[in-house]
């Protein structure tokens, strides 16, 4: 096996691996949410929902990319190119502004925990999930409706592993110079608010927080740590590049069910359970 096979053969492996693990740790999140009655808590309903996300966008991508390994030419047709497109800034867009919902809920839960159940009712957790998914729905629909007629005559190459709406544009031909600029405008506007909330929520909830007893902070650090890493990832990963690319789509979407169940003791004793269940069944 020379070289070159040898590192399609290791990335096609690899990415595999993520894949099914992405897969099944979102799939078993999702499922232990929704049948365990321990888990029936707005925190742990918003999670579901972040896993069922996380699961889409890595899939939109990988499988595709995973296939591409095994053969030389790497094609896609158009209506595909401009599904990718679509459903990639639909699951992100709603990701992001689920982010949100779930940063105010870690502000419920620590700074008005005697009304944190009046509050998160379950009406509330419904109108946020329907709101993030309306959201990364207008988002992608007023980039795509001025995409999806745009004179594409070639060449038709994209320097990608999926079809990057930047670069997609950039095929045109036509000058597209005012259509970059309102793409770019529209997903940084989305991007800024949302980043500008969470930064908003996690300050609120720190000096709140300090101000009633400094001792009390260390402990709402560790309660936000998991969320906080999982916003980093998220902000810190958008595409712009092939290794940028390949860490949002299919890194991120397998470390979120990791972190939050390697930070979440009631997740790790549920798993636990299901573990020794398993084996006695064996």
């Amino acid at each position: 096996m020379d070289l070159k096979n040898g590192s399609v053969f290791v990335f096609l492996v690899t990415f595999s691996l993520i894949y099914g693990a992405t897969v099944l740790g979102n799939v078993l999140i999702m499922v232990t949410v929704t049948f365990s009655s321990t888990l029936h808590s707005p925190m742990y309903f918003l999670l579901g929902n972040l896993s069922f996300l996380d699961m889409c966008l890595s899939t939109v991508t990988t499988p595709k990319m995973i296939r591409d390994l095994l053969t030389e030419h790497k094609v896609i047709s158009m209506w595909g190119c401009m599904a990718q497109m679509f459903f990639m800034h639909c699951f992100g867009g709603a990701e992001v502004t689920l982010l949100v919902a779930m940063a105010f809920d870690r502000y419920v839960a620590i700074c008005k925990p005697l009304h944190y159940r009046t509050i998160m009712s379950h009406k509330l957790l419904k109108g946020f999930v329907i709101l993030s998914w309306t959201i990364g729905f207008i988002h992608t629909m007023s980039q795509m409706v001025l995409t999806v007629n745009l004179p594409f005559c070639g060449p038709h190459i994209i320097d990608n592993i999926f079809c990057d709406l930047p670069l997609v544009i950039k095929l045109a031909c036509m000058d597209t110079y005012t259509l970059e600029l309102f793409i770019i405008a529209d997903s940084g506007l989305l991007s800024f608010i949302c980043f500008l909330l969470l930064l908003v929520s996690y300050t609120v909830i720190l000096v709140t927080v300090q101000q009633r007893s400094s001792g009390g902070l260390s402990k709402a650090l560790s309660t936000l740590s998991a969320h906080i890493t999982v916003v980093t990832l998220f902000f810190g990963s958008f595409a712009g590049n092939k290794i940028l690319s390949v860490f949002y789509t299919v890194v991120t979407p397998l470390l979120n069910p990791i972190i939050y169940t390697l930070r979440n003791e009631k997740m790790l004793v549920i798993f636990c359970c299901y573990s020794k269940q398993s084996l006695i069944g064996l």
